[in-house]
């Protein structure tokens, strides 16, 4: 099932165009990995997936029933704020056993009542994203998604997020400055610098002479595998490539 459809999407910031001609679209059941250097319009385009920001061209297509679930690249927290686990997502959803049982999902139902402050990096992310999927969205929506957390924690994380798409059939968008761990996490890859550079699976990408023309081909090897496919335009084996050059 389409959740979600973005197509020829154009945005401005006064006379600075952040987004050209992007297109893309996600399915119940796929991961989707947007990667891109600083300023490539990113969080624009994020933006504009969670209706915060309309398009100056182009069109949005939402399934009527589109639940998102959202999980921001960091939060702040004052130190001297006295919350728990528990209030910070009994704020997103009162119902005290939906947030006991989100947290389950997460693997840390045991820290409900410690305070935010107390958690270590993969906690809060895991607090994150348990909060994300307190109202069983069907697209979840992860802004760096293992920022702050060591390479082990990272591994553990983007098989949480496998799990949970699996779970809940949603669909996935994450967004991440680098390819490397969450190659093998990921059905699809989109390689965004303000316009769609190049798309694909993610071994496609790695190869792809746009894709390292903007980060080197540094992507450390991977396997991926999955039994079943996916594609931006329909398309699962082939990745759009093209010239792609910025001053």
């Amino acid at each position: 099932m389409q959740l979600i459809e973005l197509h020829a999407i154009g945005h401005s910031f006064r006379d600075n165009q952040v987004l050209s001609d992007v297109s893309l679209k996600i399915e119940a059941g796929q991961i989707i990995t947007l990667i891109g250097p600083n300023g490539a319009g990113k969080t624009t385009l994020v933006k504009i997936v969670l209706d915060l920001l309309k398009p100056d061209t182009g069109t949005v297509v939402r399934t009527p029933d589109l639940r998102v679930g959202y999980m921001p690249q960091k939060l702040h927290i004052d130190p001297t704020l006295p919350i728990t686990l528990r209030r910070f997502l009994a704020l997103a959803e009162p119902g005290s056993q939906l947030c006991q049982d989100a947290l389950a999902e997460v693997g840390i139902e045991k820290l409900i009542d410690m305070p935010l402050q107390s958690l270590s990096g993969g906690e809060m992310q895991r607090a994150l994203l348990a909060r994300a999927i307190l109202r069983k969205p069907n697209l979840l929506v992860l802004d760096e998604p293992v920022q702050g957390v060591d390479v082990s924690g990272q591994e553990g994380l983007y098989r949480l997020i496998g799990q949970l798409r699996d779970r809940l059939n949603c669909g996935v968008l994450m967004v991440s400055h680098d390819l490397h761990l969450v190659m093998s996490a990921t059905d699809e890859v989109i390689c965004l610098n303000q316009h769609v550079c190049c798309h694909g699976h993610p071994d496609q990408v790695s190869t792809n002479p746009a894709f390292i023309e903007l980060f080197g081909s540094r992507t450390a090897p991977y396997t991926h595998h999955h039994d079943h496919s996916h594609g931006l335009h329909d398309d699962n084996t082939s990745a759009h490539s093209g010239d792609c050059h910025h001053d």
